[in-house]
């Protein structure tokens, strides 16, 4: 594909930021927007008015917002995704029996998305909502879904960190989480002691798809005093491994 005009990139770049600012800060007025986006009153307006006309934006007295047509585009991508509804019911039953969050986490690019959370009787508020992004290397599920890439683009991933501690643990050096990568494929799943948020554990594992391509991973998380090690060996990663197999299998053989 050729390669797209620099006046356009810039265009859709400012466009973009402008989204960002709305989704960071709520709605905001056309005086605020230019501001703090850096860009004259009738320049705001231009790319506001035209992200209203295709429904991104909705305008509410002087004000600008975000549309629900994000999520659209959302909802529309969660059941782009092989038997979403069937995944959808196990992360359901895993918070069921665990009374913990539980969750199926993709892969975009260097990050992990929440595409589906529940949370049991006892959850821990970590924000760990539908929509949240973090880095891959500092989570059960992330490390999952990166220990069962294919070794080069494992690989490529690895060498493209940029590496930030989000919590007491979080693992911050290549050679360390190559060797923690190898340790997950030898076990078939991984664990997050304080990796991500403080006071927070988990554990997860990777789902596969019908050609053996990895698709995800299923994982359940809650406060270490709850969550400790051996339970995570133990209880937790028997629910969430048998829950990853029925799920494996049932997308096999539909």
């Amino acid at each position: 594909m050729d390669n797209p005009p620099a006046s356009t990139v810039k265009t859709t770049a400012k466009s973009l930021e402008i989204v960002e600012l709305l989704f960071d800060r709520g709605p905001m007025t056309l005086e605020a927007v230019g501001n703090e986006a850096d860009m004259t009153r009738s320049t705001a307006h231009r790319h506001l008015f035209t992200l209203q006309e295709h429904g991104y934006v909705v305008k509410d007295g002087n004000e600008y917002g975000l549309s629900f047509k994000f999520l659209t585009v959302g909802g529309d991508l969660q059941r782009e995704i092989p038997e979403y509804q069937m995944i959808k019911s196990k992360v359901d039953d895993l918070a069921e029996q665990t009374s913990e969050r539980a969750q199926f986490i993709v892969r975009e690019g260097l990050e992990r998305v929440y595409i589906y959370t529940e949370t049991g009787e006892n959850p821990v508020q970590t924000g760990a909502h539908m929509g949240r992004r973090g880095t891959l290397y500092a989570s059960a599920a992330g490390k999952a879904i990166l220990a069962n890439l294919p070794e080069s683009t494992r690989e490529s991933l690895v060498d493209a960190f940029e590496f930030e501690r989000t919590g007491p643990n979080t693992i911050t050096d290549r050679a360390e989480l190559r060797e923690a990568l190898a340790e997950v494929r030898d076990r078939g799943y991984a664990l997050n002691i304080e990796e991500s948020t403080g006071g927070v554990h988990a554990m997860g594992t990777c789902l596969r798809g019908r050609d053996g391509e990895v698709i995800g991973a299923l994982s359940v998380s809650g406060p270490g005093t709850r969550l400790r090690t051996d339970r995570l060996e133990t209880d937790i990663r028997e629910k969430v491994l048998a829950a990853a197999n029925e799920l494996e299998l049932h997308i096999v053989h539909t």
